[in-house]
């Protein structure tokens, strides 16, 4: 089941609704105790760990110094000191970190400041109480400037951080990426996931960690990324009875005289994704090519059940221009990926028309430009702004094309049309040696695939980002990769995703996966 995360206001009232028969402070109670729990398996029981909290102004900041008076004394901790990072801190926890013998630290005090910054830099394992999920991206200045700046620069590169519900400086709606903040090796969260820890934020949170406070959520999950564990439940699996064209016959218009090696790419991910038949329409240079390298690829045209269309589109040839709009005026599911996403000033005519988008940053700034020009005394928008806001502008170009878009990055987000009421994903999987030529070729047909499976386009999407990330770690893991070489590992890693339950019983679930239950 994916990671499902619930928006900050529905985690609210679900807070507010647990709490009322409970008596006052319990819930902060349960929270700071898991929260302990969690810190303590991550100690050196032989030579003792030195703590830090890092205690900011909110019910966040609270929940680390309750759990700071619940870990002082343990054999495996040798010492807690409490930096107060703000001038007001939460009261009772305050106390009872005080009554637990924890040396308390005011680094809003200049004259504090320096045994502050000299705890910090002693640390073994630091925890991030400074904002939580009520605060907004960043740092407030005047307050960052003083002294916050300082204390975040000295805390150890070996030191473990854990932050308390989010790091800090994060963006709790997960909607902008993380340029200034606390980075975590481990978050820990209270309840259920919130955006921040699957959207594009989610690389700052490292490991998340969920306390089970007792929340019962009523509404649906805004965002939500898939794990590992997924592929076996959502992947098209063949039956006893499957033949190649119930599985799926995908047709690709990708490709050409001057691009041929896209063709290649886009025909041999699909084919080693497990596609049933691939028909493969372009010209005769990119053709042969493929007839040479897929020889179990079919040229020309014929029945199919989804099409991939774009990929090295070059917009001068005639053929294939006229091949990618027949395409995009038919009511197949469909790929529109490069060259053909320049082709779209609408949505496709036929309504209903299953589509996935696969831009990157540079396209979907000139598709929105070319469908959603700028008004007067506006600024074009540029591939820098759709990375500042990837979650926004994707889901402009979902509503304007009645599309779902996947937007490609270091965090890959797949967003729905809004009116579809589907949640965000986002999936972070890929390395960064994947940013190379002929990657997005290889995702094209890989989501290709799973759309002439039968999947739906919010599905297809977030397999395919999930699986070619994969691919993009076991084509050479931590060195450079080539796009062919992604495509050939596809197989090797699908089946051992399919196979994992039953060929690894015993495997610790970190090795595939990042999330834990407390």
């Amino acid at each position: 089941m994916p990671t499902q995360a619930w928006s900050v206001p529905d985690v609210r009232e679900a807070e507010a609704r647990a709490m009322e028969p409970l008596p006052e402070g319990a819930l902060m109670d349960r929270a700071a105790a898991g929260l302990a729990e969690v810190v303590a398996a991550r100690l050196d029981p032989e030579h003792g760990s030195r703590i830090v909290v890092l205690a900011g102004s909110g019910g966040n900041g609270g929940d680390a110094l309750w759990a700071a008076a619940k870990l002082a004394g343990r054999p495996a901790v040798a010492g807690v000191t409490c930096v107060l990072v703000a001038s007001e801190v939460h009261g009772p926890g305050l106390a009872a970190a005080k009554a637990a013998g924890c040396v308390i630290v005011d680094a809003t005090d200049d004259d504090q400041l320096g045994h502050a910054l000299d705890a910090v830099g002693e640390a073994d394992l630091v925890i991030d109480g400074i904002a939580g999920i009520g605060g907004r991206p960043g740092f407030p200045g005047k307050a960052y400037r003083h002294h916050l700046a300082a204390l975040l620069k000295a805390v150890p590169p070996d030191a473990y951080v854990v932050a308390v519900d989010l790091p800090s400086g994060a963006d709790p709606a997960g909607l902008t990426p993380a340029t200034l903040c606390l980075r975590a090796d481990e978050t820990v969260t209270f309840g259920v996931a919130k955006p921040v820890h699957v959207l594009v934020t989610s690389p700052a949170c490292g490991v998340l960690t969920v306390v089970d406070i007792g929340l019962e959520m009523t509404t649906a999950p805004s965002a939500e990324r898939l794990i590992h564990d997924d592929v076996a439940a959502l992947w098209p699996v063949p039956g006893a009875d499957s033949d190649k064209y119930s599985r799926g016959v995908l047709g690709v218009v990708a490709g050409g005289e001057r691009y041929a090696g896209a063709a290649l790419l886009t025909v041999t991910a699909a084919v080693c994704a497990g596609a049933g038949m691939v028909r493969y329409v372009g010209p005769p240079v990119a053709s042969a090519l493929v007839r040479s390298q897929v020889p179990e690829a079919v040229l020309g045209t014929g029945q199919v059940q989804a099409w991939v269309v774009g990929p090295g589109l070059d917009p001068d040839d005639s053929e294939q221009v006229a091949a990618a709009l027949d395409v995009l005026a038919g009511d197949a599911p469909c790929v529109v990926d490069a060259g053909a996403l320049e082709l779209l000033d609408a949505p496709r005519p036929r309504a209903g028309a299953r589509t996935l988008l696969t831009p990157h940053a540079g396209e979907l700034a000139r598709l929105l430009n070319r469908i959603d020009p700028p008004r007067a005394g506006q600024s074009p928008l540029d591939a820098a702004t759709v990375r500042e806001l990837p979650v926004a502008t994707a889901a402009r170009a979902a509503e304007l094309l009645h599309a779902t878009v996947l937007l490609k990055g270091s965090v890959t987000v797949i967003v729905p049309p809004p009116k579809s009421g589907l949640p965000v994903r986002a999936q972070a999987d890929a390395p960064p040696w994947l940013a190379t030529a002929g990657s997005g070729d290889v995702l094209a047909g890989v989501a290709g695939m799973l759309l002439a499976a039968g999947l739906d386009p919010l599905e297809a999407g977030s397999l395919a980002a999930l699986v070619h990330g994969l691919a993009g770690v076991e084509a050479n893991p931590g060195g450079p990769v080539r796009a062919l070489g992604v495509a050939h590992a596809l197989p090797a890693v699908i089946a051992r995703l399919l196979q994992r339950p039953s060929l690894w019983p015993d495997e610790p679930d970190d090795d595939l996966e990042d999330e834990e239950d407390v």
